[in-house]
């Protein structure tokens, strides 16, 4: 898999750091199924189009409701795929958060939505989506 990088390839995948006061030391973030995150739009727009919206305008957090480190994300992609991500720590980003995620019980009590694919789930899909168009360009 190529590990892009400002549009550039490179043959091994950048962590950035590891050593945030988390659990691996490695950044959190909320990873959300591309699938589950359209569910959301269309529950959203839906509201609006039986105008059970509570003002002009309403914003809602979605996402998964909890935080995976960059490792993680990394030990999971590999779990899902049977593919191994070569990887190298390297130093901080100026600028990262060390753990940011959404709180999604807004999202889940107005649009009774919530995210439903796995973390699993979600790399091996766009791994497989990755692959047929590798092999699409193959072609």
């Amino acid at each position: 898999m190529p590990y892009t990088n400002g549009g550039r390839h490179s043959p091994e995948l950048s962590v950035f750091g590891n050593d945030y006061n988390t659990p691996d030391g490695s950044c959190i973030r909320d990873y959300i199924n591309v699938v589950d995150l359209a569910k959301a739009h269309v529950v959203a727009i839906e509201r609006l189009l039986q105008n059970k919206n509570t003002s002009n305008y309403e914003y809602f957090n979605v996402g998964t409701g909890s935080g995976v480190s960059v490792l993680e994300i990394i030990e999971s992609f590999e779990r899902s795929t049977g593919e191994k991500v070569p990887h190298k720590i390297v130093g901080r980003r100026a600028g990262d958060i060390e753990q940011i995620y959404a709180d999604t019980s807004y999202s889940n009590r107005e649009l009774g939505w919530k995210s439903e694919k796995s973390l699993d789930e979600t790399l091996l899909s766009a791994w497989n989506w990755q692959v047929s168009i590798m092999t699409q360009e193959e072609k």
